[in-house]
């Protein structure tokens, strides 16, 4: 079996959770998904059934949008509602030129402190088991990129905008950094993704309907198809041997398929000569 499946995913529940209920479903152990939500995040999930996981290290990487709703005047551990409050702050009422200018200033590369509570590791450990233990340590930060947001629509005290940002970007530490630029504290009140890469929410199944049995299948060509460039190879024996092949292409990493079916990525090791990174097949 090599399923792929677009799911909204609900609130209140892990992504872990999600794929447990799915094993059931599809009667196997191996589901996975291209990227972690939040509990209290709903949106795009794309699933991985048996085979289909071996693609998953070239999804990860993919584009994500999200729309995100924000409250100012406290900020909590995990810099989302689900948090414990550290700190709260009386604010002025939020202004709106002011708010539109300071979100704007973020469509660019910038150096993000992911939160304490991220599944990043250091030595090993992931940074929430450190906060679990109380043990301090140093959070690694890392350059992300914001290609696009703007000002969805705000009150006296809250805003909400939509970003599409590069992979490993996290919303909840975007959010507090925007309220920082302005001076003030705040926390990620809502979280929905809408896209990863050309998957969109409006494509995606409901996860109770799923559970049910009602979705549609999507193929591996799907979802590689639009991230990689694409070339239909007719020796599938070489490919599935893991011989090295000669192309004629610009990109250092390639899907080679044949007749619609997925066969593997290569990638390249010199010149035109390249090299199997991942069977699919």
């Amino acid at each position: 079996m090599s399923q792929v499946l677009f799911i909204n995913k609900k609130a209140n529940m892990t992504s872990f959770d999600m794929c447990y209920r799915l094993r059931k479903v599809f009667n196997t152990r191996t589901i996975g998904h291209t990227g972690t939500l939040d509990p209290m995040a709903t949106g795009v999930m794309i699933i991985l059934v048996d085979k289909a996981c071996k693609a998953n290290q070239f999804l990860s990487a993919a584009i994500k949008e999200y729309e995100a709703k924000v409250k100012i005047g406290y900020r909590t551990d995990t810099l989302d509602k689900d948090g414990q409050i550290v700190e709260t702050k009386h604010e002025k009422k939020l202004i709106r030129d002011e708010v539109l200018k300071t979100v704007l200033s973020f469509k660019k590369k910038y150096v993000q402190t992911p939160p304490l509570t991220s599944a990043i590791k250091v030595s090993g450990k992931k940074l929430y088991e450190y906060q679990r233990r109380g043990i301090p340590v140093d959070i690694p930060k890392r350059e992300v990129e914001i290609f696009d947001i703007e000002l969805l629509a705000m009150g006296d005290d809250w805003f909400s905008f939509r970003c599409v940002v590069s992979s490993g970007t996290y919303v909840r530490s975007l959010a507090f950094d925007i309220t920082q630029a302005m001076g003030m504290i705040g926390t990620l009140e809502e979280l929905k993704r809408t896209r990863i890469d050309n998957v969109r929410l409006e494509e995606c199944d409901d996860f109770d309907e799923v559970l049910k049995g009602n979705f549609k299948e999507h193929t591996l060509y799907e979802v590689l198809a639009n991230l990689y460039e694409t070339i239909d190879y007719p020796n599938v024996a070489d490919i599935k041997n893991g011989k090295k092949i000669r192309l004629n292409c610009k990109d250092d990493k390639v899907l080679l398929v044949n007749n619609g079916e997925v066969l593997a990525v290569y990638k390249r090791k010199e010149e035109d000569l390249f090299a199997c990174a991942r069977g699919l097949f």
